[in-house]
């Protein structure tokens, strides 16, 4: 999968988006500040998400339409995205901003007009939001525009998954991620179920990444431990600053850490490889060896009382330990000399 300039595969490094969803809290310089924080902190790309409150649901009061069990309980639908939207006309100046600054930049459109404007854009790719993947006309739309789509799982049954995949397929476009995602605001920990990664991974034959409502970096840092190539995560200034998503969004400081953290599992998992480094191959000198223990007489036999295992490494091999034993020495030898097999005689 290539977004913009990233080449996202399994040997990539993580690609890391900072979500500003509604953390503009309706100011466009606070988007745009937003948006050089997440530079300074790290991200690799800034993410919208493209609504209205007109295109993501109706204005009804009925019982249907106040939101419940959530940090936006008794809250109306209609108005809660009324509040929390990006505003259109604020996207290409918020797309050139991002640009500027060095990311990449797309969003997750949510009805057709979305996508047909951020095609006006020019966007490298589209997310499909969780609650969405259920869409599938909407699915297929955008999948229908030939860009790489990142689809969250977080509401997602198997056959949901499935039928997402089939509706991209169906267009002609294997371009794909899965992101493992908890629909929680914020997410309990103990309900990431991280293991998932690999089964998304192996059973679907995609690039599988994290969109993650936790809080602080533990779920990223395993997650990476575990596969994942992309991560989301709700990037707000400041969250004194209020908003529909600021309880569970990184301000700039924590989400500088979760990139560092990020960065330093990357470079721990390394690579398979059974050659030691200089380092590693230093680190041999403290191994065991095979060290005269007893001065020891040319035509002597050799035994547990002259020779032993020891540290440091220099030595015989500790595998010929057993072969030496009952062989002659073939030269004098003092207490701390070095001894091989290949100057012993049977």
């Amino acid at each position: 999968m290539k977004i913009h300039d990233y080449n996202i595969n399994e040997n990539s490094p993580v690609f890391i988006i900072a979500e500003l969803s509604a953390n503009h809290n309706g100011s466009i310089e606070t988007a745009i500040e937003t948006i050089k924080a997440a530079k300074r902190a790290g991200a690799n790309c800034i993410k919208f998400q493209t609504y209205t409150s007109d295109t993501m649901t109706i204005d009804c009061d009925k019982d249907d339409f106040v939101i419940k069990e959530t940090i936006w309980e008794g809250q109306n639908l209609y108005k809660l995205y009324q509040q929390a939207y990006t505003p259109w006309e604020w996207h290409g100046e918020l797309f050139q901003v991002a640009k500027e600054e060095g990311l990449v930049c797309f969003s997750s459109p949510f009805d057709k007009t979305a996508v047909d404007f951020l095609e006006t854009l020019n966007v490298p790719a589209y997310k499909i939001a969780s609650f969405e993947i259920t869409d599938i006309p909407l699915i297929e739309y955008v999948a229908s525009k030939g860009k790489p789509i990142i689809i969250s799982t977080g509401i997602a049954k198997k056959e949901d998954i499935i039928l997402s995949l089939e509706a991209c397929k169906r267009m002609g476009n294997n371009n794909i991620a899965l992101l493992k995602c908890t629909s929680s605001y914020p997410a309990p920990i103990d309900e990431a179920n991280m293991v998932m990664l690999s089964d998304l991974a192996k059973r679907f034959n995609v690039i599988v990444g994290l969109s993650d409502h936790t809080m602080g970096s533990t779920v990223p840092i395993v997650a990476t431990a575990l596969g994942a190539k992309i991560i989301e995560k709700h990037f707000i200034i400041d969250r004194s600053i209020g908003g529909p998503d600021a309880s569970f969004s990184m301000n700039e400081k924590e989400f500088t850490e979760m990139v560092k953290s990020i960065r330093q599992a990357e470079s721990a998992l390394g690579k398979i490889d059974y050659n030691l480094t200089n380092k590693q191959l230093k680190g041999r000198d403290f191994s065991r060896s095979i060290y005269v223990v007893a001065d020891i007489k040319k035509g002597e036999i050799i035994s547990t009382e002259n020779i032993r295992s020891i540290r440091p490494g220099f030595s015989e091999h500790p595998k010929n330990f057993e072969k030496m034993i009952g062989m002659k020495s073939n030269n004098i030898y003092e207490k701390g000399d070095r001894i091989f097999i290949k100057d012993l005689i049977i």
